[in-house]
């Protein structure tokens, strides 16, 4: 693996919505390394370099809709490969605190994934799904472009820092081996019973 990313919106009036779990998780998990994100202009995004773990971070600005050619312009540039990409998003399919890892799929609706396999030629690269609750088709783009709701906070909290853990994970043991853990997972306690439960994941 060589490079994280988080989807999301840019824009203060994008902060803490639904559509932007991607951000949050990468915001976290980045945060928690000691390291922050730089914007770069020529490649429509916020970047950060994880020298510790040999891998790279980033956030398209593009809006969600043209993601995928934010993300390719890095890949052509460093010359990575599909596979080595793993990207982090909201489902609508899932419930609020589900997590999902899947090393290829259908982009099932979500624009930014949709872009991501129009600019990168593939639907083979591996994602991390956070569920944030599903809505009435006429009220979807209201549900993913709105803010989580006060009791939902605490949910929200849990299942990001579980999705950093898993983003570790991935890095660490390999994608496949951390969706043995975490797609199991349907409800979260605390973030530290889940870091706990990761650390029982055979190597």
């Amino acid at each position: 693996m060589r490079l994280i990313v988080g989807l999301g919106n840019p824009g203060r009036q994008y902060e803490g919505t639904r559509h932007n779990v991607g951000f949050m998780v990468l915001d976290r998990w980045v945060a928690a390394l000691g390291e922050s994100f730089q914007s770069n202009p020529r490649w429509e995004c916020a970047f950060a370099s994880l020298p510790s773990l040999g891998v790279k971070a980033m956030k398209p600005l593009t809006f969600m809709n043209l993601s995928g050619r934010s993300v390719a312009k890095v890949m052509r540039f460093h010359q990575w490969k599909p596979e080595q990409v793993l990207v982090v998003y909201d489902d609508v399919a899932l419930d609020l605190g589900r997590l999902r890892l899947r090393e290829k799929g259908s982009h099932g609706g979500h624009n930014g994934i949709r872009s991501m396999i129009e600019h990168l030629g593939t639907d083979v690269f591996p994602r991390l799904k956070l569920g944030i609750g599903g809505a009435e088709k006429s009220t979807m783009v209201g549900h993913v472009l709105g803010k989580f709701r006060e009791e939902e906070q605490e949910t929200l909290q849990n299942m990001l820092a579980t999705a950093a853990n898993a983003v570790q994970d991935c890095l660490s043991r390999g994608v496949a081996a951390a969706a043995n853990l975490y797609n199991k997972v349907s409800s979260f306690s605390t973030p530290r019973e889940q870091k706990a439960a990761s650390k029982n994941l055979s190597a």
